[in-house]
């Protein structure tokens, strides 16, 4: 595992409270510092799921900010998308039971916003991801299980793709790591966008 962060020779901050998040940067062998920002995810009216996933994202970025002289903070933000209505995390358990219901059988998008700002110069680069995801038809008894497993509450749409809802996901189209929170391949590509601003080494970035 490289010592340094292997794309870039600016250290990374991750404005995320997500684990899933921290695990997938583990996994590519970037080094990072997490920072936990404090937001609101209220939606406006009129907002696409895009604007949403790209405003959240800068916002946490910019909201960790000031703790930090140099690096890139990066923020991200994920919501499921079913018939134009924006599904974020649950409230409760009727809601994320409500939520499982709307998606049993049928297809949804995934929209993850990214948010690269450098902190010692303010220039920021903004990027996002899109895929396609089919949940098998559940039964009650399916959706009351996977409810009590704990694992829908803390997610947007009241799924995970990478634990237990890897059993209720039929099939994507795009991106996986886009519905675990974090599209890797869109992320590098913003560093390397970000370093030709800030005049940062893309090492190993050249064919991204």
């Amino acid at each position: 595992m490289a010592a340094r962060f292997p794309f870039s020779n600016r250290k990374l901050i991750l404005a995320s409270r997500s684990p899933r998040r921290r695990y997938l940067l583990r996994l590519i062998g970037i080094p990072h510092t997490v920072a936990i920002p404090d937001v609101s995810e209220e939606s406006f009216e009129s907002e696409d799921p895009i604007e949403y996933v790209l405003r959240i994202s800068e916002l946490k970025a910019l909201s960790v900010k000031p703790e930090f002289s140099e690096g890139y903070i990066l923020g991200a933000d994920t919501t499921v998308v079913l018939d134009g209505k924006m599904l974020g995390k649950p409230r409760d358990q009727d809601e994320a039971r409500e939520m499982l219901k709307e998606l049993s059988g049928r297809v949804h998008n995934v929209f993850t916003g990214l948010t690269l700002v450098d902190s010692a110069t303010s220039n920021k680069v903004q990027g996002y991801e899109k895929s396609l995801v089919k949940i098998r038809r559940l039964s009650q008894w399916e959706i009351d299980a996977y409810i009590s497993s704990g694992e829908p509450m803390d997610k947007a749409g009241a799924y995970g793709i990478q634990g237990y809802g890897a059993a209720i996901v039929e099939r994507i189209d795009g991106c996986y790591f886009n519905v675990v929170g974090l599209p890797i391949v869109r992320l590098l590509k913003l560093i390397r966008e970000l370093d030709k601003i800030c005049g940062g080494i893309g090492n190993g970035c050249k064919n991204i």
